[in-house]
């Protein structure tokens, strides 16, 4: 059995070697690597960068093909098995890959392929925007933070502080979104200077946002509805004097002017509302005696008290009374 296991080994390395080898003697490429020189795929914008391309093995010379999302890009020629180098610029985020080079030589067909290969661009972040849906709060709520860099590459980790002292541990957004946390405002101290950090794997890159203060919402929520009390009741009062003047001040300054007036002789004046003021009638009534059945009274028309010497009628009349 053990012998069988040996000679199988055996068969298939001669079976390799056959593959590799043609008549001629020469041997085919291996599979080629494809390898960042500076040994990180992590790179910045507007960063020079080169990859390597080797075949280990094989019949030189060899041609080295490098192909970005299957398109050729460079070409370069060996006389050995010496690597070939591809200097690249990395201007924009299309640069960072996907990245294939291709080995052949003389006698291979089609050539041999790698594996692909890809860089991780990393962008410095931006200063975060520390944020709230709400700037006044009162004691007893509950209010939100939220802080976000607009430019970084990904993932950011968030830290928020108020004043100088860590409030939260740290958050990873493996996405563009803002990192959140929920703060209940107890008491006064509350409404302190809040801030939050930002940082990614680019060295030496950490910035803070500008600060955040809670006003106290209780400042000016008396106040307003006194204002507003006070304006309706005045308003009220305007009203008021105002029906009150026109629907009794004026009628009865109105009926003061047209009232009946007594004079001092014992004579009755009546003015009537449609004749002129100087016209005026007086009546006089003669106390009325229990032995007579008729009472004088008399009727005095003037009609112009300015006329001095107008002539003034008098009338008598007799009134019979009933006993």
């Amino acid at each position: 059995m053990f012998f069988l296991t040996v000679l199988l080994f055996s068969y298939l390395q001669m079976s390799q070697k056959i593959q590799k080898t043609t008549a001629n003697g020469k041997e085919m490429l291996s599979n080629p690597m494809l390898i960042p020189v500076q040994g990180t795929l992590n790179v910045v914008m507007n960063q020079n960068v080169s990859l390597s391309c080797h075949s280990d093995s094989g019949t030189p010379p060899v041609r080295y093909t490098l192909f970005k999302h299957n398109q050729k890009i460079s070409t370069l020629n060996r006389l050995d098995l010496t690597p070939g180098l591809f200097n690249l610029t990395i201007n924009s985020a299309s640069d960072v890959g996907e990245y294939k080079c291709k080995a052949e030589n003389n006698i291979s067909s089609g050539g041999k392929y790698s594996k692909s290969l890809n860089f991780t661009l990393k962008e410095p972040i931006s200063k975060p925007v520390l944020s709230s849906p709400t700037s006044q709060a009162k004691e007893g709520q509950n209010v939100t933070l939220s802080c976000l860099s607009e430019n970084g590459s990904l993932p950011i980790t968030y830290v928020f502080f108020k004043g100088r002292q860590s409030i939260s541990p740290p958050v990873k957004m493996q996405k563009r979104e803002a990192a959140v946390i929920f703060l209940f405002i107890n008491s006064s101290s509350d409404f302190g200077t809040y801030k939050c950090r930002a940082e990614n794997s680019f060295r030496n890159n950490t910035k803070y946002s500008n600060s955040f203060n809670f006003t106290l919402a209780e400042e000016r929520g008396h106040s307003q509805p006194l204002i507003i009390s006070l304006v309706l009741i005045l308003l009220l009062f305007i009203i008021g004097f105002a029906l009150a003047i026109q629907f009794f001040i004026i009628p009865s300054y109105k009926a003061k002017k047209f009232k009946s007036t007594r004079s001092s002789t014992g004579f009755t004046s009546t003015t009537n509302a449609e004749e002129p003021e100087d016209y005026v009638i007086y009546t006089e009534i003669e106390p009325v005696k229990r032995e007579e059945e008729y009472v004088n009274f008399s009727v005095i028309r003037r009609e112009d008290e300015k006329a001095e010497k107008a002539a003034r009628a008098t009338v008598y009349s007799k009134l019979f009374i009933r006993h």
